[in-house]
């Protein structure tokens, strides 16, 4: 097959995929030519970032590489990001595209926080440095920035006017502040530098002056900020948890995070927030204030200040006296995009966090599609069980499945589904409710799983001696008290189960488990622990099961002695015909009504029944009508990934979007890590804001069992 020859100078990165011939992720080339199947043929650099090298970045080899694995650059970002080492930091940059696109634009005098053996350091961008002597036509230079640094009187730090200032790559810059975050009265002084005798390193002369225009912009903002700086004692903006904010420090330099916990701190008469910034910052805690722990969060980013001094963070909110609210074309910055024939694997453990974990990730919202962007997000973010459903031939799908492979191989592929995709997945739906408002998840799983794939029901309940009963979700029904205060989704199975008689046919590939809630107006318990497996051994209609008190093969069962105090509470009771009599000789249980087992003919009495194990890999969550989910991205216990499809939005109702964003929570790993006894006498208030909002606000949970694929019926519909 002939190649197409590039005309135009293209470059990219590779950001997914297994190496093949040298193209691994991270790493940065230039097209040569793009064949008809979808792949490039291009040449691989190689680069030396944090001035580790002298030579520019010089081309080792060329080979194959497919094009959905790789994300274009232009020529200046792929300079920027070959001076960065290792290969994982270009990834983790380019995840954070609000940030990449701000470097991309430094020019001098421009303010930035680097980061620095002593800790972040606001400093001024002096020049744009080229790395490297280009000893051929394929050579490419490495680009990096000479930076000054600012100390707190907010003076230029350089004692020697006659040294070079350091060196800084791209992905040691951590925040450009925006021109007009810098406070009146703050005046940079003129640096002079001498000629530069570093080997391999030259300033680029014809670096963009935007400084100029910077000061302008300044200036012009000087009225404004007068009037912010006179109002804010006595209004400001009003806040919540999950609000993005920025706070200008005593320095100066704006930093940006999110509201983890808002309240009045010991000692203190006026309303805190306790913020989790972006990146660390020296003095900051990990979410312990004056000796008092509010929220965790990784060291030296937790930063406590009066909610005065916080303001909706600026590069999300557009200002009115900015430029105008944008229109309903205004769309977010995100890649193209191209779906391939193939359908994408689900998102290794490894590579996950680069992919997925940042602002405009994962699937944006739009008009009430909170619940099925979670449910969404839940089911295919990461769900090997699950990824068998999209395996059809796309020619023979019916459109609306193929638009649902669309958005999943998007996920996994970009991180980034953009709503209109999900917009014309609900159009394709069918209901004109499920268009525009907001419906409950399960109803859109059963209309998904049902209509959608034309899976069979995951379920099949057997109650009493009655014939099956298909079903794809399964609600809890109980009496409130039948359980304790803070039951764990375990006991609520069990306990929901015996309750109604019912069983389970056989063991379901996927279970989704209903809490006892409806919406955001009725919540039967105020907090409910998670299980992270369910075994539902006892559950399953004519399987063999252990006595509960000597493990031999069990004949009878007695709802009344699931919550008897001195036999273990909330466990399920079932007893070979020795230790039922045994039991039940007691006068407490003397009126229990013990139900016959249907125990299996070839089940041998003195063999260890075999338990059946289900874990757990997605929980959805409601909040004032609005749903989340936290989802489980690998087998790692702190792999874990918090999704809010409408976490912000850029302009007004009207106009604008929603940006979704990703979180990695890793404290829900260790917090579920702890034994049940301990989990059940936690105090949840105490708890850091993502694992409270797990415990208060769980909807669903959603289990697999891994060896067990979903089935599909041996019809299909057109």
């Amino acid at each position: 097959m002939e190649p197409t020859p590039v005309l135009k100078e293209k470059f990219f990165i590779v950001i997914r995929g297994k190496s093949r011939k040298g193209f691994c992720r991270g790493c940065i080339g230039r097209v040569e030519a793009e064949l008809q199947r979808g792949e490039l043929m291009g040449l691989l650099y190689s680069g030396g970032g944090g001035g580790g090298s002298s030579n520019a970045g010089s081309p080792k080899s060329g080979g194959l590489v497919r094009r959905e694995d790789t994300y274009p650059l232009s020529r200046h970002q792929a300079q920027l990001l070959l001076f960065v080492s290792p290969a994982s930091k270009r990834l983790e940059l380019l995840c954070n595209p609000q940030l990449f696109s701000a470097i991309c634009e430094l020019s001098q005098d421009d303010l930035v926080v680097v980061k620095h053996k002593k800790g972040h350091l606001p400093g001024l961008v002096k020049n744009l440095m080229q790395i490297g002597r280009k000893e051929n036509k394929d050579d490419l230079h490495m680009l990096g920035f000479e930076v000054e640094f600012v100390d707190s009187d907010h003076n230029l730090s350089s004692k020697k006017p006659a040294a070079p200032p350091p060196l800084f790559s791209a992905a040691d810059i951590v925040q450009v502040v925006p021109s007009y975050s810098v406070p009146l009265g703050l005046h940079w002084k003129d640096s002079q530098c001498g000629d530069l005798n570093r080997k391999g390193v030259t300033r680029i002369n014809s670096m963009p002056n935007i400084g100029s225009h910077a000061r302008r912009v300044r200036e012009n903002r000087t009225e404004q900020s007068v009037i912010q700086s006179q109002s804010s004692s006595t209004s400001h903006v009003s806040l919540e948890v999950g609000s993005m904010v920025e706070v200008v420090s005593n320095s100066g330099v704006t930093v940006y995070g999110v509201v983890h916990w808002l309240g009045v701190p010991e000692g203190k008469t006026d309303k805190w927030a306790g913020i989790e910034l972006d990146y660390e910052v020296n003095g900051c805690s990990d979410g312990e204030y004056r000796g008092q722990r509010y929220f965790t969060c990784k060291g030296g980013r937790a930063l406590f200040v009066p909610v005065t001094k916080c303001s909706p963070d600026g590069r999300f909110v557009c200002s009115s006296t900015g430029r105008e609210n944008p229109q309903p074309t205004d769309t977010p910055p995100v890649p193209t995009y191209e779906d391939p024939e193939e359908d994408a694997p689900p998102i290794p453990e490894s590579e996950a966090l680069s992919l997925l974990v940042g602002r405009m990730k994962g699937i944006q919202g739009h008009i009430n599609s909170c619940y099925l962007d979670a449910a969404l997000f839940s089911l295919f973010g990461s769900s090997v069980t699950l990824d068998n459903i999209c395996k059809k031939p796309a020619d023979t799908e019916k459109p609306i499945t193929c638009t649902l492979r669309k958005i999943v191989n998007r996920l996994r592929r970009q991180g980034f589904v953009p709503a209109q995709n999900v917009m014309n997945f609900r159009k394709q739906l069918g209901c004109d409710t499920f268009r525009t408002e907001e419906k409950d998840p399960e109803e859109f799983i059963t209309v998904l799983f049902q209509k959608v794939l034309c899976i069979e029901p995951l379920l099949k309940l057997r109650s009493g001696q009655e014939t099956c009963q298909g079903a794809y979700t399964f609600q809890i029904f109980l009496e409130r008290e039948q359980m304790g205060q803070m039951p764990t989704v375990q006991q609520l199975l069990d306990t929901s189960c015996l309750s109604g008689d019912l069983k389970f046919e056989k063991m379901p590939s996927c279970l989704m488990v209903q809490m006892p809630r409806f919406g955001n107006k009725y919540k039967m318990f105020s907090h409910i622990i998670p299980s992270t497996e369910l075994d539902i051994t006892d559950l399953l209609y004519n399987s063999p099961r252990e006595c509960f008190l000597c493990g031999h093969l069990a004949e009878y069962e007695c709802l009344q002695c699931l919550p008897d105090r001195k036999l273990q509470p909330g466990r399920i009771k079932q007893y070979c015909s020795t230790c039922n009599t045994q039991v039940h000789t007691h006068p407490s249980r003397q009126g229990h009504s013990p139900k016959a087992l249907a125990v299996p003919a070839d089940a041998a009495s003195d063999t260890p029944v075999p338990r059946h194990m289900m874990q757990l890999f997605a929980v959805l969550c409601i909040q004032t009508s609005h749903y989340v989910s936290f989802v489980k991205f690998g087998p790692d216990p702190h792999s874990w990934l918090f999704f809010d499809s409408m976490a912000d939005r850029c302009g007004d109702d009207q106009h604008g979007y929603n940006i979704p964003v990703i979180r990695a929570c890793p404290e829900l790993g260790d917090f579920l890590s702890k034994p049940e006894e301990e989990l059940a006498c936690s105090n949840p208030s105490q708890a850091s804001e993502l694992v409270r909002r797990l415990l208060c606000d769980s909807y669903m949970f959603l289990y697999q069992n891994p060896a067990t694929p979903l089935s599909k019926p041996n019809h299909q519909e057109p």
